[in-house]
Protein backbone atom coordinates (compact mmCIF):
# COMPACT_ATOMS: atom_id res chain seq x y z
CA UNK A 1 0.00 0.00 0.00
CA UNK A 2 2.84 2.37 0.93
CA UNK A 3 4.70 1.70 -2.31
CA UNK A 4 1.54 2.29 -4.35
CA UNK A 5 0.97 5.62 -2.60
CA UNK A 6 4.55 6.71 -3.31
CA UNK A 7 4.14 5.82 -7.00
CA UNK A 8 0.79 7.58 -7.24
CA UNK A 9 2.03 10.86 -5.73
CA UNK A 10 4.10 11.97 -8.77
CA UNK A 11 1.19 11.11 -11.08
CA UNK A 12 -1.18 13.11 -8.89
CA UNK A 13 1.14 16.13 -8.91
CA UNK A 14 1.55 15.82 -12.67
CA UNK A 15 -2.21 15.69 -13.14
CA UNK A 16 -2.77 18.78 -10.96
CA UNK A 17 -0.04 20.66 -12.86
CA UNK A 18 -1.67 19.72 -16.16
CA UNK A 19 -5.06 20.92 -15.00
CA UNK A 20 -3.60 24.23 -13.81
CA UNK A 21 -1.82 24.68 -17.14
CA UNK A 22 -5.03 24.01 -19.08
CA UNK A 23 -6.96 26.38 -16.81
CA UNK A 24 -4.44 29.19 -17.40
CA UNK A 25 -4.55 28.68 -21.17
CA UNK A 26 -8.36 28.64 -21.26
CA UNK A 27 -8.48 31.67 -18.96
CA UNK A 28 -6.18 33.67 -21.25
CA UNK A 29 -8.14 32.69 -24.36
CA UNK A 30 -11.37 33.66 -22.61
CA UNK A 31 -9.88 37.00 -21.57
CA UNK A 32 -8.88 37.75 -25.13
CA UNK A 33 -12.30 36.85 -26.52
CA UNK A 34 -13.90 39.28 -24.06
CA UNK A 35 -12.07 42.29 -25.57
CA UNK A 36 -12.24 41.21 -29.22
CA UNK A 37 -13.50 44.16 -31.34
CA UNK A 38 -13.98 46.28 -28.20
CA UNK A 39 -12.92 49.93 -28.24
CA UNK A 40 -10.41 50.28 -25.38
CA UNK A 41 -8.97 53.64 -24.32
CA UNK A 42 -5.72 53.51 -22.31
CA UNK A 43 -4.36 56.72 -20.77
CA UNK A 44 -0.61 57.17 -20.27
CA UNK A 45 -0.03 54.28 -22.63
CA UNK A 46 3.68 55.14 -22.83
CA UNK A 47 4.29 54.27 -19.16
CA UNK A 48 5.52 50.81 -18.17
CA UNK A 49 2.03 49.64 -17.22
CA UNK A 50 0.45 51.42 -20.17
CA UNK A 51 2.70 49.57 -22.61
CA UNK A 52 1.89 46.20 -21.02
CA UNK A 53 -1.85 46.93 -21.06
CA UNK A 54 -1.54 47.92 -24.71
CA UNK A 55 0.25 44.64 -25.47
CA UNK A 56 -2.31 42.49 -23.64
CA UNK A 57 -5.38 44.17 -25.12
CA UNK A 58 -3.90 44.44 -28.62
CA UNK A 59 -3.15 40.72 -28.59
CA UNK A 60 -6.74 40.16 -27.50
CA UNK A 61 -8.06 41.91 -30.61
CA UNK A 62 -9.18 45.19 -29.08
CA UNK A 63 -9.51 48.42 -31.03
CA UNK A 64 -7.00 50.43 -29.03
CA UNK A 65 -6.90 54.15 -28.42
CA UNK A 66 -3.47 54.86 -26.94
CA UNK A 67 -3.15 58.19 -25.13
CA UNK A 68 0.11 59.81 -24.06
CA UNK A 69 1.83 63.17 -23.87
CA UNK A 70 4.84 62.31 -26.04
CA UNK A 71 4.22 61.60 -29.72
CA UNK A 72 7.59 59.95 -30.40
CA UNK A 73 7.08 57.44 -27.58
CA UNK A 74 3.52 56.77 -28.74
CA UNK A 75 4.84 56.09 -32.24
CA UNK A 76 7.48 53.74 -30.83
CA UNK A 77 4.79 51.83 -28.95
CA UNK A 78 2.69 51.69 -32.11
CA UNK A 79 5.61 50.25 -34.10
CA UNK A 80 6.33 47.68 -31.39
CA UNK A 81 2.72 46.47 -31.32
CA UNK A 82 2.53 46.21 -35.10
CA UNK A 83 5.85 44.37 -35.35
CA UNK A 84 4.83 41.59 -32.94
CA UNK A 85 1.24 41.20 -34.16
CA UNK A 86 0.35 37.64 -35.16
CA UNK A 87 -0.86 37.74 -38.79
CA UNK A 88 -2.94 34.60 -38.20
CA UNK A 89 -5.05 36.44 -35.61
CA UNK A 90 -7.30 39.44 -36.06
CA UNK A 91 -5.78 42.61 -34.62
CA UNK A 92 -6.54 46.26 -35.26
CA UNK A 93 -4.28 49.23 -35.90
CA UNK A 94 -4.13 51.34 -32.73
CA UNK A 95 -5.20 54.95 -32.79
CA UNK A 96 -2.72 57.38 -31.22
CA UNK A 97 -3.89 60.45 -29.32
CA UNK A 98 -1.82 63.15 -27.67
CA UNK A 99 -3.16 63.66 -24.15
CA UNK A 100 -1.65 65.23 -21.06
CA UNK A 101 -4.19 64.75 -18.26
CA UNK A 102 -2.56 67.49 -16.20
CA UNK A 103 -3.75 69.89 -18.93
CA UNK A 104 -7.45 69.46 -18.18
CA UNK A 105 -8.52 72.00 -20.82
CA UNK A 106 -7.84 69.51 -23.64
CA UNK A 107 -9.47 66.40 -22.14
CA UNK A 108 -12.97 67.10 -23.49
CA UNK A 109 -11.60 67.52 -27.03
CA UNK A 110 -9.80 64.18 -26.82
CA UNK A 111 -13.00 62.44 -25.70
CA UNK A 112 -14.87 63.98 -28.63
CA UNK A 113 -12.13 62.89 -31.05
CA UNK A 114 -12.37 59.28 -29.84
CA UNK A 115 -16.18 59.19 -30.03
CA UNK A 116 -16.14 60.80 -33.49
CA UNK A 117 -13.70 58.13 -34.67
CA UNK A 118 -15.30 54.98 -33.22
CA UNK A 119 -18.77 56.07 -32.15
CA UNK A 120 -18.37 54.50 -28.72
CA UNK A 121 -15.96 53.43 -26.01
CA UNK A 122 -16.40 49.99 -24.44
CA UNK A 123 -13.57 50.05 -21.90
CA UNK A 124 -11.77 53.04 -20.39
CA UNK A 125 -8.55 52.34 -18.48
CA UNK A 126 -7.58 55.35 -16.38
CA UNK A 127 -3.90 54.65 -15.91
CA UNK A 128 -2.20 58.06 -15.87
CA UNK A 129 -0.50 59.11 -12.64
CA UNK A 130 1.98 61.77 -11.50
CA UNK A 131 4.01 61.27 -8.32
CA UNK A 132 5.78 63.69 -6.01
CA UNK A 133 7.68 63.11 -2.78
CA UNK A 134 8.65 65.62 -0.10
CA UNK A 135 7.57 67.32 3.13
CA UNK A 136 4.15 68.95 2.81
CA UNK A 137 5.43 72.43 3.69
CA UNK A 138 8.03 72.27 0.93
CA UNK A 139 5.61 71.26 -1.85
CA UNK A 140 4.28 74.33 -3.64
CA UNK A 141 0.55 74.88 -4.10
CA UNK A 142 1.12 74.93 -7.86
CA UNK A 143 2.59 71.42 -7.69
CA UNK A 144 -0.30 70.28 -5.46
CA UNK A 145 -2.73 71.50 -8.12
CA UNK A 146 -0.77 69.79 -10.91
CA UNK A 147 -0.90 66.48 -9.04
CA UNK A 148 -4.66 66.84 -8.49
CA UNK A 149 -5.21 67.73 -12.15
CA UNK A 150 -3.28 64.70 -13.42
CA UNK A 151 -4.47 62.13 -10.87
CA UNK A 152 -8.00 63.31 -10.13
CA UNK A 153 -9.53 66.00 -12.31
CA UNK A 154 -8.08 64.67 -15.59
CA UNK A 155 -9.42 61.12 -15.16
CA UNK A 156 -12.85 62.23 -13.95
CA UNK A 157 -13.25 64.76 -16.78
CA UNK A 158 -12.43 62.04 -19.32
CA UNK A 159 -14.75 59.61 -17.54
CA UNK A 160 -17.62 62.12 -17.46
CA UNK A 161 -17.14 62.88 -21.15
CA UNK A 162 -17.33 59.20 -22.17
CA UNK A 163 -19.89 58.04 -19.60
CA UNK A 164 -23.09 59.30 -21.33
CA UNK A 165 -22.24 57.12 -24.34
CA UNK A 166 -21.89 54.07 -22.10
CA UNK A 167 -25.13 54.86 -20.27
CA UNK A 168 -27.09 55.32 -23.49
CA UNK A 169 -25.78 51.99 -24.82
CA UNK A 170 -26.27 50.35 -21.39
CA UNK A 171 -22.83 48.75 -21.53
CA UNK A 172 -19.24 49.61 -20.73
CA UNK A 173 -16.51 49.32 -18.13
CA UNK A 174 -14.33 51.92 -16.46
CA UNK A 175 -11.12 50.76 -14.81
CA UNK A 176 -9.19 53.01 -12.44
CA UNK A 177 -5.60 51.96 -11.83
CA UNK A 178 -5.08 53.53 -8.44
CA UNK A 179 -2.62 52.89 -5.60
CA UNK A 180 -2.49 51.66 -2.02
CA UNK A 181 -2.30 55.34 -1.06
CA UNK A 182 -5.92 55.66 -2.03
CA UNK A 183 -6.56 53.62 1.12
CA UNK A 184 -3.89 54.89 3.50
CA UNK A 185 -1.51 57.81 3.56
CA UNK A 186 2.28 57.49 3.67
CA UNK A 187 4.42 60.38 4.97
CA UNK A 188 6.08 62.76 2.49
CA UNK A 189 3.51 61.95 -0.20
CA UNK A 190 0.69 64.25 0.87
CA UNK A 191 -0.37 65.55 -2.55
CA UNK A 192 -0.12 62.13 -4.19
CA UNK A 193 -2.06 60.37 -1.42
CA UNK A 194 -4.72 63.09 -1.44
CA UNK A 195 -5.23 62.72 -5.19
CA UNK A 196 -5.48 58.92 -4.90
CA UNK A 197 -7.98 59.14 -2.02
CA UNK A 198 -10.07 61.57 -4.07
CA UNK A 199 -10.02 59.38 -7.18
CA UNK A 200 -10.96 56.24 -5.26
CA UNK A 201 -13.81 58.07 -3.53
CA UNK A 202 -15.17 59.35 -6.83
CA UNK A 203 -15.15 55.98 -8.56
CA UNK A 204 -16.58 54.17 -5.53
CA UNK A 205 -19.54 56.56 -5.62
CA UNK A 206 -19.83 56.30 -9.40
CA UNK A 207 -19.98 52.49 -9.23
CA UNK A 208 -23.30 52.57 -7.39
CA UNK A 209 -24.72 55.32 -9.60
CA UNK A 210 -24.20 53.51 -12.92
CA UNK A 211 -24.91 49.93 -11.89
CA UNK A 212 -28.51 50.17 -13.11
CA UNK A 213 -27.19 51.00 -16.59
CA UNK A 214 -24.99 47.86 -16.66
CA UNK A 215 -21.84 49.98 -16.62
CA UNK A 216 -19.11 48.39 -14.50
CA UNK A 217 -16.66 50.46 -12.46
CA UNK A 218 -13.49 48.67 -11.33
CA UNK A 219 -10.53 49.81 -9.26
CA UNK A 220 -7.15 48.08 -9.31
CA UNK A 221 -4.84 49.19 -6.48
CA UNK A 222 -1.29 47.85 -6.42
CA UNK A 223 1.26 49.04 -3.88
CA UNK A 224 3.60 50.63 -6.38
CA UNK A 225 4.30 49.75 -10.00
CA UNK A 226 8.04 49.30 -10.29
CA UNK A 227 10.14 49.66 -13.40
CA UNK A 228 10.94 46.66 -15.58
CA UNK A 229 14.50 45.98 -14.43
CA UNK A 230 14.69 47.53 -10.97
CA UNK A 231 14.30 45.31 -7.91
CA UNK A 232 14.25 46.65 -4.36
CA UNK A 233 17.72 46.92 -2.91
CA UNK A 234 18.61 44.81 0.08
CA UNK A 235 20.20 47.38 2.41
CA UNK A 236 20.23 47.10 6.19
CA UNK A 237 16.47 46.79 6.60
CA UNK A 238 16.65 44.43 9.56
CA UNK A 239 17.84 47.26 11.82
CA UNK A 240 14.38 48.77 12.08
CA UNK A 241 10.80 47.50 12.14
CA UNK A 242 9.74 50.68 10.39
CA UNK A 243 12.25 50.16 7.58
CA UNK A 244 11.13 46.56 7.16
CA UNK A 245 7.49 47.69 7.05
CA UNK A 246 8.20 50.53 4.63
CA UNK A 247 10.27 48.34 2.31
CA UNK A 248 7.43 45.84 2.11
CA UNK A 249 4.99 48.67 1.50
CA UNK A 250 7.03 50.02 -1.40
CA UNK A 251 8.06 46.66 -2.85
CA UNK A 252 5.95 47.25 -5.91
CA UNK A 253 4.31 45.08 -8.54
CA UNK A 254 5.75 44.39 -11.97
CA UNK A 255 3.93 46.10 -14.89
CA UNK A 256 3.35 42.73 -16.57
CA UNK A 257 1.59 41.37 -13.49
CA UNK A 258 -0.59 44.46 -13.11
CA UNK A 259 -1.55 44.43 -16.80
CA UNK A 260 -2.59 40.78 -16.56
CA UNK A 261 -4.66 41.66 -13.49
CA UNK A 262 -6.33 44.52 -15.37
CA UNK A 263 -7.30 42.05 -18.10
CA UNK A 264 -8.70 39.61 -15.51
CA UNK A 265 -10.60 42.47 -13.89
CA UNK A 266 -12.20 43.32 -17.24
CA UNK A 267 -13.04 39.70 -17.98
CA UNK A 268 -14.54 38.96 -14.58
CA UNK A 269 -16.01 42.46 -14.14
CA UNK A 270 -14.45 42.72 -10.70
CA UNK A 271 -15.35 45.80 -8.71
CA UNK A 272 -12.20 46.11 -6.63
CA UNK A 273 -8.78 44.49 -6.70
CA UNK A 274 -6.02 45.09 -4.15
CA UNK A 275 -2.71 43.91 -5.62
CA UNK A 276 -0.24 43.64 -2.77
CA UNK A 277 1.75 41.24 -0.63
CA UNK A 278 0.57 40.45 2.93
CA UNK A 279 2.40 43.33 4.68
CA UNK A 280 0.60 46.19 2.85
CA UNK A 281 -2.71 44.33 3.12
CA UNK A 282 -2.19 44.02 6.85
CA UNK A 283 -1.37 47.73 7.02
CA UNK A 284 -4.72 48.61 5.45
CA UNK A 285 -6.59 46.46 7.98
CA UNK A 286 -4.55 47.86 10.88
CA UNK A 287 -5.31 51.40 9.68
CA UNK A 288 -9.03 50.55 9.75
CA UNK A 289 -9.24 48.49 12.94
CA UNK A 290 -6.41 49.94 15.04
CA UNK A 291 -5.81 53.48 13.76
CA UNK A 292 -3.87 54.66 16.82
CA UNK A 293 -1.38 51.81 16.43
CA UNK A 294 -0.97 52.56 12.73
CA UNK A 295 -0.43 56.30 13.36
CA UNK A 296 2.12 55.53 16.09
CA UNK A 297 4.15 53.26 13.79
CA UNK A 298 4.08 55.82 10.98
CA UNK A 299 5.00 58.70 13.30
CA UNK A 300 7.89 56.68 14.71
CA UNK A 301 9.11 56.07 11.18
CA UNK A 302 9.03 59.79 10.38
CA UNK A 303 11.03 60.65 13.52
CA UNK A 304 13.59 58.00 12.64
CA UNK A 305 13.82 59.21 9.05
CA UNK A 306 14.45 62.79 10.19
CA UNK A 307 17.10 61.79 12.74
CA UNK A 308 19.10 59.33 10.59
CA UNK A 309 20.66 60.13 7.18
CA UNK A 310 18.67 58.46 4.41
CA UNK A 311 20.24 55.33 2.94
CA UNK A 312 21.33 55.44 -0.67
Amino acid sequence: MGVTAVLMLPLLLLGISGLLFIYQKVSRLWSKSVVQNKVVVITDAISGLGKECARVFHTGGARLVLCGKNWERLQSLYDALISVADPSKQTFTPKLVLLDLSDISCVQDVAKEVLDCYGCVDILINNASVKVKGPAHKISLELDKKIMDANYFGPIILTKALLPNMISRRTGQIVLVNNIQGKLGIPFRTAYAASKHAALGFFDCLRAEVEEYDVVVSTVSPTFIRSYHVDPGQGNWEASIWKFFFRKLTYGAHPVDVAEEVMRTVRRKKQEVFLANPIPKAAVYIRTLFPELFFAVVAYGVKEKLSVPEEG
